[in-house]
């Protein structure tokens, strides 16, 4: 080859090499700004549809009555059991995503319905744990204007350990305390709109006013009866996304229905024409089987009295799915909205514990649906003996109140939960 062919090839070799450089460089350019578009475009409710995509666990406190509770049972107060930072990094370290905060409302319980500064205190602290453990969050209110903890929680136990004063559900006769529950939510979404991590706001957890007041668990005769009165959730959920929307048009809102937010009650919700509303159910279902003491008259799979009739019935996952969850079906397909089960789970040595709770994460999978379990709970020592039976830490031995290495439950919740790769620290918001 001549030194001139030579020479020219090389400059030519040159030239496509940088040329190369540039389309490589803008190539990697565009990819990255596409990269951070489609990140940056998520709003909030992409964590509801198309899932799931948040697998958590409830936490819970309420109120302290130092002569209800005594000075150490559920902490130094003023809202208990108290929480530390390594009880949230222990549950992200299981692989969980998000907290569903069961909690006492921002206003009081009493006239004149204000800011509770110690609850407000404690929220705020709650929320920047989660943060810290790079966990999203939904804020559920067990109390609020007219609602104590008492009614929802232990109302059969009226006159045991506590006296009628502390039962409050006027929530449900009262007009005043209505609007002051809208109030409560219009300032808890002005207040928190802003943060990343809260992904939803639970507007009541389990609405009752079919037993507090009426004992009436007959859906058609409930709603023949009273619905528009002050006892329908139907007239006042509305009010309350109506409030909210007035300072936070995109934040999702969480509504489950009566009965305690019962899978069979959710097909009586009324939905709203509000696109960034999900509903809710609890699942508890059979109650018989979830919530059997030390003696346990039921297994899973086995055979127990599904339908009242004083006759056992197939209890397996045929029944789970076509008895249970195709009531959930039903609602999605009637109404084209967005479901979650931020409820669920059972006492933790009922027999075939595991299996269940393995059926009906795998049918809540199948149908996309976020799930939340009953209960993260605290590691305060002094309650650990007393109030254990859904710590599923403990293991299924009743009379062991630590956490254990390793058993069946746990092994079902850690697989299901290593599935989530949505957190805030991989995920950025922009307005819808």
């Amino acid at each position: 080859m001549k030194l001139g062919n030579l020479l020219a090839r090389k400059v030519d070799m040159k030239k496509y090499s940088f040329f190369a450089i540039v389309a490589i460089s803008v190539f990697i350019t565009y990819s990255i700004a596409i990269a951070a578009e489609s990140q940056s475009s998520a709003i909030k409710w992409d964590l509801w549809v198309d899932g799931p995509h948040l697998r958590g666990a409830n936490t819970f406190q309420r109120r302290i009555y130092l002569e209800l509770d005594g000075a150490e049972f559920m902490g130094p107060g003023p809202l208990g059991p108290p929480y530390t930072q390594a009880d949230f990094d222990l549950l992200a370290a299981w692989g969980a995503n998000f907290v569903n905060i069961s909690h006492p409302g921002l206003f009081s319980e009493n006239p004149p319905y204000e800011v509770d500064l110690d609850v407000q205190e404690n929220l705020d602290t709650l929320l920047e744990m989660i943060k810290e453990a790079d966990m999203f969050a939904v804020i559920s209110f067990r109390t609020g204007p007219g609602r104590s903890e008492f009614g929802l929680c232990c109302f059969e136990e009226v006159g045991d350990w506590y006296d009628e004063s502390y039962l409050n559900n006027e929530v449900w006769r009262d007009e005043n305390a209505q609007e002051a529950w809208s109030k409560m939510w219009a300032y808890t979404a002005q207040r928190y709109k802003d943060n990343p991590i809260v992904v939803g706001y639970d507007l009541m957890v389990e609405p009752n006013s079919n037993e507090i007041w009426l004992d009436e668990w007959d859906q058609e005769v409930f709603y023949a009866e009273y619905a528009n009165t002050l006892y329908d959730w139907n007239q006042l959920y509305p009010k309350i996304v109506s409030a909210i929307r007035k300072t936070d048009s995109s934040t999702p809102i969480i509504v489950g229905g009566m009965a305690y937010s019962s899978i069979d009650w959710l097909p009586w919700i009324e939905p709203i024409d509000d696109v960034y509303v999900i509903y809710a159910a609890h699942q508890y279902a059979p109650h018989g089987y979830t919530h059997q003491w030390r003696d346990s008259d039921y297994s899973y799979p086995g055979e127990m009295d599904l339908d009242w009739d004083n006759r056992d019935d197939p209890f397996n996952r045929a029944w789970l799915e076509n008895e249970l969850f195709s009531i959930i079906d039903s609602f999605v397909s009637n109404h084209d909205v967005a479901v979650t089960v931020n409820e669920f789970g059972l006492i933790r040595w009922v027999p075939g514990a595991a299996a269940f709770v393995a059926d009906e994460i795998e049918l809540l999978e199948a149908r996309g649906i976020n799930h939340a379990l009953w209960q993260w709970q605290t590691s305060w020592e002094q309650l650990q003996e007393e109030n254990d039976a859904f710590n599923f830490r403990h293991g299924p031995d009743p009379d062991h109140h630590e956490d254990v290495s390793t058993s069946d439950l746990i092994e079902v919740i850690k697989s299901n939960w290593s599935k989530n790769t949505h957190r805030p620290s991989n995920t950025t918001f922009a307005n819808p």
